[in-house]
């Protein structure tokens, strides 16, 4: 059995929160490189390079690569073989979202009660998620989601025999609703199978896989390339104003499901589809 102090997690958290929202992970930043040396539209490839340009900025002056630094997502994958101590490991987690927050002077963009809308000013609580796996170790993903993108969100409940031609539609379908909403170029994170909430879930984690990777999956890591050619060729481009990049990538989970249904979610990330991962 391994003990890690909760202070621990706070601190991690806090750093993650502002190294996030200040810097690209590395293969989204090879991303955006290859798609603006691709662009063919001088337009897009215009606003391909001014997001360049705001990413360095961002880094070299620190401040954050998006005026809406998003609601904290927060993903636990836990040893069975680690102990904390020193307090409860939600409220660590928190405290770890309230100082990245606060001490980064990042936007604060949650509210205490969904109708009432009074800020709580420290962005917190966040959104996690917790995962017992096997071993003495903690992975944390930080994810800040902003809403742009978020609001871009569905969920079909298809049927069994709408197939794999069906899941594709739908993806292409949430897509073009978003158009330039979503700030593209974009991310697609797409979850198929499960239930209602367990499809949304693996479209949110799919966000986090490296953009390089693809699936393991014959059959979907097909889709996943047929999907990302389709999508580019909507035409909707960088900033939604025509190109031939629209989506950096489409990532794709999948789990068994019943034999009744076909749930499939898709989660739309922004260019910058920020994430940063520690192992502790």
């Amino acid at each position: 059995m391994r003990t890690i102090h909760v202070d621990t997690i706070t601190e991690n958290i806090r750093e993650m929160c502002i190294e996030a929202n200040h810097f690209l992970s590395p293969d989204m930043k090879v991303a955006l490189q290859h798609a603006t040396a691709c662009e063919e539209a001088p337009l897009g490839k215009r606003i391909l390079q001014q997001l360049q340009e705001n990413l360095q900025i961002a880094g070299e002056d620190m401040i954050p690569i998006c005026q809406d630094t998003g609601m904290a997502v927060i993903f636990m994958e836990i040893g069975q073989e680690v102990h904390f101590e020193g307090g409860y490991l939600e409220d660590a987690i928190n405290e770890g979202v309230r100082r990245g927050y606060v001490e980064g002077y990042l936007r604060k963009s949650v509210v205490k009660d969904p109708l009432i809308r009074e800020n709580t000013k420290d962005n917190t609580p966040a959104i996690i998620h917790y995962e017992m796996v096997p071993g003495d170790e903690v992975r944390i993903t930080v994810a800040p989601k902003g809403f742009g993108s978020e609001n871009m969100s569905r969920v079909f409940m298809l049927k069994p025999a709408d197939g794999i031609e069906g899941v594709k539609e739908a993806v292409l379908t949430a897509v073009r609703d978003a158009g330039p909403n979503a700030c593209p170029p974009m991310v697609v994170g797409v979850g198929i199978g499960g239930t209602f909430e367990k499809c949304a879930l693996m479209a949110k984690r799919a966000l986090t896989r490296p953009v390089d990777e693809r699936s393991m999956i014959p059959y979907i890591k097909e889709m996943e390339e047929e999907l990302l050619e389709k999508i580019n060729n909507t035409g909707i481009g960088p900033g939604g104003l025509g190109g031939t990049t629209t989506a950096l990538a489409v990532n794709v989970l999948t789990y068994p499901t019943h034999i009744a249904g076909l749930p499939v979610a898709v989660n739309i990330c922004c260019h910058v589809n920020r994430h940063a991962v520690r192992v502790i």
